[in-house]
């Protein structure tokens, strides 16, 4: 059983890589039926299952390395709270970025609550349940059916548009509000303490040696930087193929 603290899981990583080609391959569907390049069943249920289980994965597992990274700095005796609020800030200011980048080149469906909002704030609702030996499974069920209830209601006002009730008429390319999302983190963390119970590996594993591990473990340990480029890159290559 492998007990090293300080070594990154590489299943963590390359789970996150999994998700990234997912999310690519929907993303390259996604403009090319927009643009009008090809007409392609976006909106079919095979196709929608596929799309959803793409946040799925990302934020199952950012609950996971959530713990993790939580149970190595308070082992280290790492300042705890101020570290993740601060990481909070960081993916939370990513998104407001988004939003402004949207805003300016596709205002129709600018994103005003996308995954980076969401997960930056899921650190912080989180935070108080990394040391703690709650019912997450309670937790995240009573979230996912909260959010399936919420997302029937309209509200007059933007407001409560990071809570799941949107404003009539609402449309946006991207839309991840705290319920029922946040059930997944839950459901991330309770996974993280079971397998890595005080950050360390509780199952055995050999390492990563195949090339597609090793290519889906740097995808994941670069999952960000490419979840900001990725639809530049798509929509030039697409334009350069095909507009």
């Amino acid at each position: 059983m492998q007990n090293n603290t300080m070594k990154r899981f590489w299943e963590i990583d390359a789970a996150r890589g999994i998700a990234i080609v997912m999310m690519i391959a929907y993303h390259v569907m996604f403009d090319a039926n927009y643009f009008g390049i090809a007409k392609l069943p976006i909106y079919s249920l095979p196709v929608v299952i596929f799309a959803r289980s793409i946040p799925v994965i990302f934020i199952t597992v950012s609950g996971i390395a959530l713990y993790i990274s939580y149970s190595r700095r308070k082992a280290k005796g790492n300042k705890l709270f101020p570290h993740y609020a601060k990481r909070a800030a960081m993916i939370f200011g990513w998104g407001l970025i988004i939003t402004a980048a949207s805003w300016v080149f596709v205002p129709q469906g600018t994103i005003l609550f996308g995954i980076l909002h969401f997960i930056g704030l899921s650190i912080l609702i989180a935070y108080p349940f990394l040391g703690k030996d709650a019912n997450l499974l309670l937790l995240a069920a009573i979230s996912i059916a909260a959010g399936f209830f919420l997302m029937s209601l309209r509200a007059s006002f933007p407001y409560l548009l990071w809570l799941g009730i949107p404003p009539s008429g609402f449309y946006t390319f991207d839309y991840f509000p705290v319920f029922p999302w946040i059930g997944f983190t839950f459901i991330g963390i309770h996974i993280g303490k079971a397998l890595y119970r005080d950050g360390k590996r509780r199952f055995e594993i050999k390492d990563a040696k195949g090339r597609a591990a090793s290519f889906f473990s740097f995808l994941g340990r670069h999952s960000l930087f490419i979840y900001l480029v990725h639809q530049l890159v798509i929509i030039g290559v697409l334009y350069l193929l095909f507009l």
